[in-house]
This record gives C-alpha cells, sequence and structure tokens, in this order.
C-alpha cells in the first residue's frame, strides 16, 4: 500500500463536510481576547442549526443555569463568550465528523478520549492562567487527523488497525509503518487549511513530539493533557493506552503534584456532565 503524502491529504481535505462560515470564522478568533463579539454573536444566530445547538448545550445541567436561555446574547451574558463560541464550534465539528465508519475505528471511544483531553486541557491552562477556553478546543481537536484519515482514507486506516494489532504496537507507530504519515501530520496539515491560530496548529502537529524543544506553552498543555486523558481511561477504549511523552514535559509545566492531582481529580468529575451534552 503505497504511502499518503501531504498534497494527497490537502486534496482529499475538499472532500470532507464543509464547516459553516461562522465556525471558521470563531475558530480564527480563538487567540483574540477581545473579539467582536456582538458580530460574531450575530452570525451564529444567523445559523439556525447552529444556533439549536448551542442553546441546547447551554441550558443543559452541566451549567446550572437557573432559567432558560433563548437568546445567543443571553447566552454570551450569563456563560460568556468564549464559553458559546466553544460550544458552537464543538457543536459543529462532532456533527460534522459523526458519521465516520471504518473498520476497526469506533467514532465514540474516540469522542470520549477527545472530550476528556479537552476538559483536561481546561483545567490545565485554568492552573497555568492559559486561556481555557483556548486551551479546551485545542484539546477537543488534537486528534482529528484521525478523523480524515478514517474518512477519508478508509481502506488505508483498516490496514493500520490490522497493523496495530498484529504488532501490538501504538497507533502511531501503526500509522508511520502503513500510511508513511500520521494524524498529527495529518492534523497540521488540516488546521492549516483552515487558517486555525498558528499556536494551535502547533498544539495539534507536535501533540507527540519526542521532545519539548521550540514547543509554545499551550503545545505542552495539550500533550499533557492528551496523556493524562490516556491514562485516566475514560475513552472505554480496549486498545488505549498512554504514549510516550516527550522528556522534560512535566518540569517544563511546573506544576506542584498537588496541582496535578487535582487537575486528574477535576478532569473526571467534569468529564461525565460534559460528556453527557456533547457525545455519549
Amino acid at each position: 500500500m503505497n504511502s499518503i503524502t501531504q498534497a494527497e491529504v490537502l486534496r482529499r481535505i475538499h472532500n470532507l463536510p464543509s464547516l459553516p462560515a461562522v465556525v471558521l470564522e470563531l475558530l480564527a478568533t480563538l487567540d483574540d481576547d477581545d473579539p467582536h463579539i456582538q458580530t460574531l454573536a450575530n452570525k451564529i444566530a444567523q445559523d439556525q442549526a447552529l444556533t439549536a445547538k448551542t442553546l441546547r448545550l447551554a441550558n443543559s445541567s452541566f451549567y446550572g443555569i437557573p432559567h432558560e436561555i433563548t437568546t445567543i446574547p443571553q447566552a454570551i451574558a450569563i456563560v460568556g463568550f468564549r464559553t458559546v463560541r466553544s460550544l458552537a464550534t464543538t457543536a459543529a465539528l462532532i456533527e460534522n465528523f459523526s458519521g465516520s465508519r471504518t473498520a476497526g475505528f469506533d467514532v465514540n471511544p474516540f469522542w470520549r478520549h477527545a472530550i476528556a483531553a479537552a476538559v483536561c486541557a481546561r483545567n490545565l491552562a485554568a492552573q497555568l492562567d492559559l486561556n481555557t477556553e483556548f486551551a479546551y478546543t485545542a484539546g477537543l481537536l488534537h486528534d482529528i487527523g484521525r478523523l480524515v484519515l478514517v474518512t477519508q482514507f478508509s481502506a488505508n486506516y483498516e490496514a493500520t488497525m490490522v497493523w496495530r494489532n498484529q504488532h501490538d504496537g501504538s497507533l502511531l507507530q501503526a500509522e508511520q509503518a502503513v500510511l508513511g504519515i500520521d494524524h498529527a501530520e495529518v492534523g497540521q496539515v488540516l488546521t492549516r487549511h483552515w487558517k486555525f491560530p498558528e499556536s494551535m496548529q502547533q498544539a495539534i502537529a507536535r501533540h507527540h513530539s519526542p521532545d519539548c524543544d521550540g514547543l509554545l506553552p499551550m503545545s505542552l498543555l495539550v500533550m499533557a493533557a492528551d496523556a493524562i486523558a490516556h491514562a485516566l481511561d475514560l475513552s472505554r477504549d480496549e486498545a488505549d493506552a498512554v504514549p510516550t511523552l516527550a522528556s522534560g514535559l512535566w518540569a517544563q509545566l511546573g506544576l506542584s503534584e498537588a496541582a496535578l492531582l487535582q487537575v486528574f481529580a477535576d478532569t473526571e468529575t467534569q468529564f461525565v456532565g460534559v460528556s453527557e451534552i456533547l457525545k455519549n
């Protein structure tokens, strides 16, 4: 089976369901602490499907709002623009990729791990005084390259799953052996095409990096969140395993043992509520 090139990935990306223009715009503002809130709120409100999903999530028991939220401006006023932005983008992205069907790949454990990593990334960001909603979105999307491979290179990815089972290797080893490319590299191609912020691109592209050289704080955070989510085994995937981490990662993050234990506990608690409103 021939190796998959970045150029071929880029060509196949055009076959993916198009994201709503407002979602791409929301994603492009993740690095912006002072976006044009009213403008973006109006754009969300013009997309009926996106509005419905966002309001359903904002009214879930997880957020504990005492009265019904009926408009996007209300949602922003009560839970904050960053949270609404995160809800809108994650709802749209999950909807876009929920139809993935490939032998050996189950989309439910995939999303459970993604949500666990997202929640963990947000908790780490709070400890490190980084943008929590940016961290949440980066954590949610860190493995999005897998979905491109599953949907656009189905036969190739089935062979990858077979190789992993036969060789008892890691997912990354299987992808590199069979495809000549891995999901982190594919994620980089996709996020560059979608014009994600540079720090988001790096966090997704290098979450399996063997070292910390040149990594931004958000990339270190996502790498740690991925590992913790695997360690907590919230995906219910029998093949789940903690990835090999870059040397010096924990020292670079500089979190105390008590802080890390708090992140573990908070992630397990919050995962239940978030997974219920986003994906079972």
